[in-house]
């Protein structure tokens, strides 16, 4: 595996980690109410101008991923796309970057 390949992973790695260790610690004091987050995340400008930018960029990269992948048949990196909704950006763009540089695929 090429050093590139390791960073993306790494990054994808860290990306769906870090994010998470935030998310589990107020999703168990608040009772798992997800509601609630999403209120806060919308409490302020700065938050709400936060949730549009990534969502933004995670339907940016669906698109992406879907107008590589269809014509390649490349279906491993459609994981990308559930990833980038259960997960977040952080994970879905490295973990794509690190699937569409492996060795034999079709570029």
């Amino acid at each position: 595996m090429t050093p590139l390949r390791m960073l993306w992973l790494a990054m994808a790695i860290l990306g769906a980690i870090i994010p998470w260790i935030y998310f589990w610690s107020w999703l168990v004091a608040n009772d798992w109410n997800l509601g609630l987050m999403l209120d806060v995340w919308n409490e302020t400008d700065a938050g709400t101008g936060l949730v549009y930018d990534l969502t933004w960029a995670w339907l940016v990269i669906v698109i992406w991923v879907l107008v590589e992948s269809v014509p390649r048949r490349d279906w491993l990196s459609l994981v990308c796309i559930p990833a980038g909704f259960m997960i977040g950006v952080s994970c879905a763009l490295p973990l794509y970057l690190f699937l569409r540089s492996r060795p034999g695929h079709a570029r």
